[in-house]
């Protein structure tokens, strides 16, 4: 037996050290659920920060809500204009959560939200609470969003992979210089136009609303075909501007996947064009327009709310800038709350799913 000096015991990070890091250091040694809790966290504290500035945000605006329900009393000569005394005026302003501190006001109102998911009366039906014109508002809003999201997001894509793979071709120019020039116009703008031609001058579709006034909702195919029709031109508008912004980000991401190797090496290997074009060129673009839709959803819900207000149309934005103009804080900040968790979470839920689609993204990043 050869003697010798005993190895040195090896540091508990050692770059050597083999061991998995699950035995190490536990469940958190997990990659994926490392990545998991991250995002979470992440989630949770960007949902506080939000709701806390919005709730700042309208305290901060002038007015008082608390005359304006009074008024509104009066009109339905609920009482009279001597009624109104310091009792009346504190016993709404409990109602509305205004009383106390801004700090108490803070905490009433996230315990409030958190609990019982209650943001208390609106001022524009009062008594009737702001959740309760959320629930009717939002169907609407879900539509319109979701037909012009999917929709502008997938013709965007599939014209972008096709004007990318042709682009030395004269109809994919021109159709890329009508893109650039559509996608630096706002969709309010481009609702505009729609409204003043199709509407107004040529008369072919209404100008308002969500249904026929004449009809009662119901789930009877012509009152589909009436919401289908008052629908056009709001999701037209959005879907036109998203089609040249999805397109153009698309076509640049083509071009930069056609300069590769692997792509270079395929064609060698005597892979046909239309393979090639399926199942390596849009496999690769329309992977990370996936994770771009989660970042560009805060901005169709933000220029939804004008396309809303500009077709009056009954959804949540429609709903929040008539609140606005009261200043019904109660509803203004429910709408808000809501496209503040609907953004995130279906940003929170990419981020989740992105991994396991894309072998590109890993759970360590």
């Amino acid at each position: 037996m050869v003697a010798g000096n005993p190895a040195p015991a090896v540091p508990a990070n050692d770059p050597q050290d083999t061991t998995p890091v699950g035995v190490k250091r536990g469940k958190l040694g997990n990659p994926t659920l490392r990545y998991i809790l991250r995002r979470l966290g992440l989630y949770l504290i960007t949902l506080w920060g939000s709701l806390s500035a919005s709730f700042l945000f309208f305290r901060m605006l002038p007015g008082d809500p608390i005359s304006g329900i009074i008024s509104q009393l009066q009109t339905r000569g609920q009482y009279t204009s001597f009624e109104r005394s310091e009792d009346m005026v504190e016993h709404y302003q409990r109602e509305f959560g205004l009383h106390g501190s801004l700090f108490e006001q803070y905490v009433r109102y996230f315990q409030r939200v958190l609990t019982d998911f209650d943001f208390g009366p609106s001022v524009l039906s009062y008594p009737t609470p702001a959740t309760d014109l959320i629930l009717r508002a939002l169907p609407w809003t879900i539509y319109l969003i979701g037909v012009s999201t999917i929709v502008g997001w997938f013709l965007g894509i599939v014209l972008g992979t096709l004007v990318g793979w042709k682009r030395r071709t004269k109809w994919a120019e021109w159709i890329t210089n009508g893109a650039l020039g559509l996608s630096h116009l706002p969709a309010y703008f481009v609702a505009l136009i729609l409204l003043i031609f199709f509407a107004y001058r040529f008369r072919l579709l209404p100008s308002n609303g969500a249904y026929d006034s004449s009809m009662n909702p119901s789930w009877s195919l012509e009152f589909g075909v009436s919401v289908v029709r008052y629908s056009v031109l709001p999701i037209l508008a959005t879907i036109v501007v998203a089609i040249a912004n999805w397109m153009l980000s698309t076509r640049a991401l083509v071009v930069s996947i056609l300069g590769e190797d692997f792509l270079t090496f395929a064609n060698a290997k005597g892979v046909t064009p239309r393979r090639l074009l399926t199942n390596y060129v849009m496999r690769n673009a329309w992977l990370p327009q996936i994770a771009a839709l989660g970042m560009a959803l805060g901005g169709v819900v933000s220029g939804n709310v004008l396309i809303e207000r500009l077709f009056r149309y009954p959804g949540v934005g429609n709903l929040l800038v008539d609140s606005v103009i009261i200043k019904d804080v109660n509803t203004a900040m429910a709408v808000v709350t809501l496209l503040i968790v609907m953004v995130l979470t279906f940003n929170l839920i990419i981020d989740l799913i992105m991994p396991l689609i894309d072998p590109r993204v890993k759970f360590e990043s």
